[in-house]
């Protein structure tokens, strides 16, 4: 089984042989929370690619952790990156959403005010929105033993996410009346895939023809209709598995 991982902001000096000392929030969830003992493995990460692999030396008390670090390593930042934009959905699916992104591996996160939005983020409703995408993302990224944290960006107008179409090297527009399936796109092995994932009343006529007008190419996720919550993660795992991301051999 992998180590649990901690987050520890300054790793930047940390070097093989040093002593750490896990405090905090994150000491104390290592020590009372899951209970952690002296001499089992963790991993800590900065949540931008810097990794230091240790093992608990010594508990102090209830909420604090000193690891001996054994290894420390940085992961470069993946290629193609991949960027979901992200309809907000009801409820406590939008955290839902941002939970299977980030365990799948996306790298940004992009909330979209869609017309079609039951939810709509509005002044403090916005910044209560963006914190909960943002605590979603850190719990997720930390379960999946993530070292690069995605982005999570604040919430995007129709015009913004267009504007975005038009820097992107490959553009997905989840849509079920689309033809082409999303297996049949030939992928980029650098730069930047774009998902636009819509809300449950769908992308309106006019989002759709003014996306498509950008650049964007709609396809069809498959023969089933999936909530919005998790249609992002079904075609992020469609495509990662098709790149050297995960193994996969590229599409010509």
């Amino acid at each position: 089984m992998t180590a649990p991982v901690f987050v520890l902001d300054d790793l930047g000096s940390v070097a093989p042989g040093h002593v750490v000392v896990l405090a905090g929030s994150e000491g104390r969830h290592a020590v009372s929370s899951l209970r952690l003992n002296a001499g089992e493995d963790v991993d800590l990460v900065d949540g931008r690619g810097r990794r230091a692999g240790g093992v608990i030396e010594a508990i102090d008390g209830d909420r604090v952790a000193r690891v001996l670090i054994r290894d420390v390593s940085d992961e470069s930042a993946p290629a193609p990156r991949v960027i979901v934009v992200q309809a907000l959905p009801k409820g406590e699916r939008g955290e839902r959403a941002v939970e299977l992104l980030t365990e799948v591996g996306v790298d940004v996160i992009v909330p979209w005010a869609a017309r079609n939005c039951v939810t709509q983020w509005k002044g403090e409703r916005a910044h209560r929105g963006h914190r909960k995408w943002l605590d979603a993302a850190h719990a997720a990224a930390k379960q999946s033993r993530r070292a690069r944290f995605p982005e999570v960006t604040e919430v995007s107008s129709t015009a913004d996410v267009i504007a975005r179409v038009a820097t992107a090297d490959l553009v997905l527009l989840l849509h079920e009346e689309a033809t082409d399936p999303i297996g049949s796109m030939a992928l980029p092995a650098e730069g930047d895939i774009l998902i636009i994932v819509g809300p449950e009343g769908g992308v309106s006529p006019d989002e759709v023809a003014a996306l498509e007008a950008a650049g964007a190419t709609s396809v069809q996720l498959g023969p089933t209709v999936l909530r919005t919550s998790s249609a992002g993660m079904a075609a992020v795992a469609v495509l990662l598995a098709q790149t050297a991301r995960w193994g996969g051999r590229m599409r010509p």
